[in-house]
């Protein structure tokens, strides 16, 4: 896990990419029996004769596995990942079985006028699975800390 970062260390343009997770069918159907329980989520056979043609993940799923990665691995904020809203993309299903990781982008940092010691960060963070494809992507607005003084 590289260090934790504060406001002073980020700069537009600059990447990280988090560990990988694998998701499985049995976490994916315990997952939407509980927070998203409808059909292409929890029963094979009847996946099949959907727009998914085959079992997919609640994309609730896959956006909170992303947090996990973004969390443990993916973006070392200091302070923690304290969102202020974004924009949900979900380009394609995440199956059973698949490796997912996350690549995440600074894309914007916007000093506060009243706040001299934070900023909010835009930052685009996409989880793709093991062919390189996104599952997942949130561009969000983060609050960001400068390093407290020593």
């Amino acid at each position: 896990m590289p260090a934790k970062l504060y406001l002073e260390d980020l700069h537009v343009g600059q990447r990280f990419t988090s560990d990988t997770y694998v998701i499985t069918e049995k976490q994916i159907k315990a997952f939407a029996e509980e927070f998203d329980p409808q059909p292409f989520h929890l029963d094979n056979a009847a996946a099949e004769n959907t727009v998914f043609r085959g079992l997919a993940a609640s994309g609730w799923h896959t956006a909170a596995i992303a947090m996990r990665l973004l969390v443990q691995s993916g973006l070392p904020l200091a302070n923690g990942i304290i969102g202020m809203g974004g924009e949900l993309l979900w380009p394609m299903p995440t199956r059973p079985g698949d490796t997912l990781h996350a690549e995440s982008e600074v894309l914007e940092i916007t000093p506060s006028k009243s706040k001299p010691n934070q900023a909010v960060v835009r930052v685009r963070s996409t989880t793709l699975n093991q062919n390189g494809q996104a599952v997942h992507q949130f561009t969000s607005r983060v609050l960001v800390f400068k390093r407290p003084a020593a």
